[in-house]
């Protein structure tokens, strides 16, 4: 594969570095026993991407995703039986997208890659957030980017041709790795090289998804280090 040399690997985060699900429900379940952590898990996720619907349609001004997660988990609350949670124990809470733990492949294989890549971040996750999970998981990146500095989300064209700009270099000189086909297309259409990583228990090891390779990425890797051994590192 030493013709594929992309000078920056940008990295989804949610799901494809970190493992949201398990991270969200061990610390629910752990919080309040009488809580179904899994579906809380869900529950909070499944708001996602109607919350930045929202946003980028003009109902809200731009907002960053730690004030998304906490309109959605206020939302949430009542549903597990949680609605007079004291607002300390809500901005603890909400704080768990901070402290996700990293996939066991993760910090091994952005390693190896880094030695001869950039590698950065490109995540909906605001910085703050994606700085405190990288020094809570040891991940290695040389850069934290984020919709927040393009002020629009994945998968509007900026934010994927904005890592091009910042780094000075042609959007085929940038690769997005992510876990979800929809965030690759979207990078593609901008000119980009993709990477599909499976990451079969995003959602849980009970709910496995379809990992099926896509033949319009330029690879399709099992983990990170598997992607490490095709880009020859």
């Amino acid at each position: 594969m030493a013709e594929i040399a992309p000078r920056i690997l940008a990295f989804d985060v949610f799901g494809t570095v970190v493992d949201w699900h398990g991270s969200i429900a061990a610390e629910v379940a752990q919080l309040f026993p009488e809580v179904d952590g899994d579906a809380f898990a869900l529950a909070w996720r499944e708001g996602y991407k109607p919350a930045m619907a929202r946003v980028m349609s003009g109902e809200l001004g731009w907002t960053r995703i730690d004030d998304l997660h906490r309109m959605i988990l206020d939302d949430i609350l009542p549903r597990f039986g949680l609605g007079a949670l004291p607002e300390n124990e809500r901005r603890a809470l909400n704080r768990v997208w901070h402290r996700l733990n990293a996939w066991p492949d993760s910090v091994e294989g952005l390693t190896r890659l880094k030695r001869r890549h950039t590698i950065c971040t490109l995540s909906n996750g605001n910085i703050g957030l994606l700085t405190d999970m990288a020094k809570h998981a040891g991940l290695p990146w040389d850069c934290v980017l984020s919709a927040e500095v393009f002020r629009a989300y994945k998968p509007d064209p900026r934010t994927y041709l904005g890592v091009a700009d910042v780094f000075d270099v042609a959007p085929a000189e940038v690769m997005l790795v992510a876990a979800h086909h929809d965030d690759l297309a979207a990078a593609r259409q901008c000119g980009l090289l993709t990477a599909y990583i499976e990451r079969p228990h995003e959602f849980g090891a009970a709910r496995p998804k379809d990992v099926s390779p896509d033949p319009s990425n330029t690879l399709h890797a099992r983990d990170f280090i598997d992607l490490a051994e095709q880009l020859g590192l």
